[in-house]
């Protein structure tokens, strides 16, 4: 079982659009073409937090054009939200705050033996990687850059570094590199070391 931020982002580093607008990837690709059936096929859980919920509440016609319905996820979700949000009818989601690590349990139990997914963003991803619970980044890069906007992971990941495993062109506009997380040192010792 593995606990993986699978997301996308522009050449510049950047999610979303300053408004936490997606609508720059929808041009870059299709869906099916992407490595995205394979790794949704292995999830068991996944997380996200509110801004890419809200997201989806608002474009739930796009969702649905684009994966055939508002919420295309069968697996348990997870929504971090210091906030009261609305339900999806039909989803099983869970609204959570605090701690990554007791919802990472939690997800854990829901998912048995299939992995993870962070869906994002980048600060709760960030989360669980502080907490030593995320294992792999995979992120599809794509041929445009946005100049500003939410970042795709806002933490230091230099000691250990992040550990390329493959690199793959995904048709004309987006590049999919899979890097496996090593354990941030916990260690005053080394330099940038998390305080």
């Amino acid at each position: 079982m593995k606990t993986t931020y699978y997301t996308a982002t522009s050449l510049d580093g950047f999610l979303a659009t300053a408004d936490d607008s997606l609508d720059w990837l929808f041009s870059l690709g299709e869906l099916n073409e992407s490595s995205y059936p394979e790794f949704i096929s292995g999830v068991g859980a996944l997380a996200m937090g509110s801004a890419t919920y809200e997201w989806m509440l608002r474009n739930a016609d796009k969702v649905a054009a684009e994966t055939g319905s508002p919420w295309p996820y069968t697996q348990p979700a997870w929504v971090f939200t210091s906030r009261t949000l609305p339900a999806i009818d039909g989803a099983n989601i869970q609204f959570a705050s605090g701690d990554v690590r007791t919802v990472h349990a939690a997800m854990r139990a829901a998912a048995g033996d299939r992995n993870l997914w962070i869906v994002g963003g980048g600060d709760l991803a960030g989360q669980f990687y502080d907490a030593g619970l995320l294992d792999e980044i995979i992120v599809q890069i794509g041929s445009a850059t946005l100049g500003k906007g939410k970042p795709l992971f806002p933490r230091q990941a230099l000691y250990p570094a992040l550990k390329l495993q493959s690199v793959q062109q995904m048709g004309s506009g987006m590049a999919e590199l899979r890097y496996q997380v090593q354990n941030p040192v916990q260690s005053d010792s080394a330099p940038n070391a998390p305080a």
